[in-house]
């Protein structure tokens, strides 16, 4: 069992974001699976992604987030969430999204739910004992 970390108001306010993300840009309730994802920068700054759902796979939300922070120059990453279209509030990675996390961001708290409402663990502690590529 994860033993989360409470969240900090920086935490809620990239919730915020992440759920106004998907909100704006949701496929709606047509059965699509649409997320949005917002991480945070080690200056503070936010940076939103949606996936794009498709039959083959798609990217995650978290994964566009990720590329949104790369493409404007944010390379050390402190906390990242992800939320579900139509109300369904936090979610927790995939295990792809968890296994780049690990790769490129083992430090990066990973806000997900719980029975107590949201808490935050590190990447590292989502995959334990897991394989570890160098980028």
């Amino acid at each position: 069992m994860l033993s989360l970390q409470p969240l900090t108001d920086d935490d809620r306010e990239l919730i915020e974001l992440a759920r106004r993300t998907v909100d704006a840009n949701t496929d709606g309730p047509d059965g699509v699976y649409t997320m949005g994802a917002a991480v945070r920068g080690i200056d503070g700054r936010m940076y939103a992604g949606i996936n794009l759902y498709h039959f083959t796979g798609g990217p995650c939300a978290e994964l566009v987030a990720l590329g949104h922070a790369r493409a404007s120059g944010a390379r050390e990453l402190t906390t990242i969430v992800a939320v579900g279209n139509e109300g369904r509030g936090v979610q927790g990675p995939c295990g792809r999204d968890r296994q780049v996390l690990l790769d490129y961001h083992p430090g990066i708290r990973v806000i997900l739910p719980s029975e107590d409402g949201p808490g935050s663990v590190l990447a590292t502690d989502l995959l334990p004992g897991a394989y570890r590529w160098t980028p």
